[in-house]
């Protein structure tokens, strides 16, 4: 890639590689060494990105529709939902947020009994929430704290992946091609927003990233963009790499 870039793939889950990129972060002669920083959410430059979306979504409403707005947002690694509190605290007018899970639901469950307990990572069809010690909660705590929200404004809720699939099957029939995380968002909206209300969900990407699903679920052949096709018939580069601090710093420091 470019002569300059590796890719590696960890045998493991998203919870294990983000605690191998904290354990790199976290030492001194490593960082130091090789210069690291981080694309995903860990960086708050990623997340100052995503702010601008929500003003561009909100600037799309007509202005009697913003008193009353509710946020519906698929949430894995708590980055997005944690731009969208930056958000509203620059004046964004968002009444509230749902924070919208698939099985991995540490976080509604800790809403509801105000107990943090991460259970063992498990495979979903929406992927990309497969987090149960999401980085970015400890920011998402703090951002009530700092605005002096409380987080029973915070509304949440999650889907197995049996509602996912009946959920696209049910946004196919009214004309709407999702993939599985804006499913979750979508159907955690319909069932919690007032009458007087107006909602907004997100979704992750454009369903053909998510291809073998959609298709399986709603019976199929999503043609891929031209640029994701082109992709999609290259050969994967990624070194595998077991679970293992000390062979990822090895890997980093050749």
């Amino acid at each position: 890639l470019g002569k300059n870039i590796r890719t590696v793939a960890i045998k493991g889950d998203f919870d294990d590689c983000q605690a191998l990129v904290k354990q790199a972060f976290d030492d001194k002669a490593l960082r130091e060494t090789i210069g690291l920083n981080s694309a995903n959410s860990i960086n708050i430059s990623r997340l100052l990105a995503q702010i601008c979306y929500y003003f561009e979504a909100v600037a799309q409403l007509p202005k009697e529709k913003r008193d009353n707005l509710v946020v519906s947002v698929p949430s894995g690694n708590f980055g997005n939902l944690t731009a969208g509190l930056i958000a509203k605290s620059l004046g964004l007018p968002i009444k509230r947020f749902i924070a919208s899970t698939n099985a991995n639901d540490t976080v509604p469950r800790y809403l509801q009994s105000g107990l943090w307990q991460p259970n063992p990572t498990v495979a979903t069809l929406s992927n990309a929430m497969d987090v149960s010690r999401p980085n970015n909660w400890s920011r998402v705590e703090e951002l009530f704290k700092r605005n002096q929200w409380h987080l029973s404004e915070l509304s949440s809720g999650m889907l197995t992946d049996p509602q996912t699939e009946q959920t696209l099957k049910e946004m196919n029939k009214l004309g709407y091609l999702c993939e599985p995380h804006g499913a979750i968002a979508y159907q955690m909206l319909a069932s919690q927003l007032a009458e007087n209300e107006t909602g907004i969900f997100l979704c992750t990407a454009h369903p053909a990233k998510f291809k073998e699903s959609v298709d399986r679920i709603l019976n199929l052949d999503l043609p891929l963009p031209e640029a994701l096709d082109k992709h999609n018939k290259m050969a994967l580069l990624s070194d595998e790499m077991d679970n293992d601090f000390a062979i990822l710093r090895e890997y980093l420091l050749k």
